[in-house]
């Protein structure tokens, strides 16, 4: 046997004078052989330095052991917290991951949909664009028997399966907090349009700003696409107000980055001209010093790996003839405010 191929089951089974079926058998365990044939089937399977052809049981088995995961940006520590649970909960299943990056675009999530979807994936786990509005691509999917579980950023719809983080929670330990700090102009930098987060960031917003008796003023609510440039927009617009917010919300702590050195650049000061709290909880705010007061943790781990752990469940299910369907898997988890600066109360 050449040293550069691969021995095959054929060959075992000639070195042991067995059929190739007996061996294939022993090799899985199967019932019908005796301990004893099954015990020399791997002595000389391991000494030819045999190794079972994936590609033929997975065919076999309609399972390719891979799930897909499409996130918006690996460059943005959230996600990278959100990959790390993806993959723990896999490595523990035994399954492989292809990562595909929209980049925040409609068009290219579409088109890592299709890919993985030619490659055969057993599932996806899937955070959304801010561009996504429409959901086609992943209905398609249930075409080839492929299920789907969103995380984070999920669709407006209550027809999935999904793990989404609660930010009523943490925006009303905000709002509170802010308000007993003495503050009664507090703005809302807001984020694009069509991510449901926007939407439930601005409603808990009123919301909050009405239970502690502060009025709704329009001018304090401004939206930002998530580019550089409209963040720097968005809070220049507050700052410019005649009579401008002395705190606020902000969407992300990747948005408030950019607030921060806007602030700066006029020359006002983090926590005592405008403080901040802001979503996501990244992990280089205890090294700064123009932290916000606070950031709202949204557990991308936990987000990601519970995720991973439904897709586990539904892609079990979907290969089970006897099983009938399984109820939508649905989970929200509580956000949490945690603080990191503690300036003086405003007068």
């Amino acid at each position: 046997m050449s040293n550069n191929k691969l021995p095959t089951i054929k060959e075992i089974a000639k070195r042991l004078n067995v059929s190739a079926s007996t061996v294939s058998r022993a090799l899985h365990d199967h019932p019908s052989i005796g301990l004893v044939t099954t015990m020399r089937v791997r002595k000389v399977a391991q000494e030819l330095g045999y190794e079972a052809n994936k590609t033929a049981i997975f065919f076999k088995e309609r399972k390719t052991y891979t799930i897909g995961v499409i996130i918006p940006d690996l460059s943005e520590p959230f996600f990278s917290a959100a990959l790390t649970g993806v993959e723990d909960a896999a490595e523990a299943s035994n399954y492989n991951v292809i990562i595909g990056q929209s980049l925040n675009s409609f068009e290219r999530e579409k088109k890592i949909v299709e890919n993985m979807k030619d490659h055969r994936v057993d599932g996806m786990l899937v955070s959304l664009t801010k561009e996504t509005s429409t959901y086609e691509h992943f209905d398609n999917l249930k075409r080839y028997n492929i299920p789907v579980v969103f995380f984070d950023r999920v669709p407006s719809r209550k027809d999935i399966n999904y793990v989404a983080c609660n930010l009523v929670s943490g925006m009303l330990q905000a709002i509170t907090k802010l308000v007993a700090m003495g503050h009664k102009r507090i703005g809302l930098i807001n984020g694009p349009a069509k991510l449901a987060a926007t939407l439930q960031r601005l409603e808990i917003y009123i919301k909050c700003l009405k239970e502690n008796d502060l009025p709704v003023d329009q001018d304090m609510i401004v939206s930002t696409t998530l580019a550089k440039a409209d963040n720097l927009k968005a809070i220049n617009k507050l700052l410019s107000l005649e009579q401008p917010p002395t705190a606020a919300i902000v969407f992300n702590d990747y948005v408030l980055l950019d607030c921060i050195s806007a602030v700066k650049t006029t020359g006002l000061v983090v926590n005592k001209d405008i403080s901040f709290i802001s979503f996501a909880n990244l992990p280089i705010w205890e090294y700064m010093d123009s932290a916000p007061l606070a950031s709202i943790e949204q557990f991308a781990y936990k987000q990601s790996s519970m995720a991973a752990e439904f897709l586990f469940k539904l892609i079990k299910n979907a290969a089970d003839p006897d099983s009938t369907n399984m109820p939508l898997l649905q989970h929200i988890i509580d956000s949490e405010m945690v603080e990191y600066s503690m300036p003086k109360q405003i007068l």
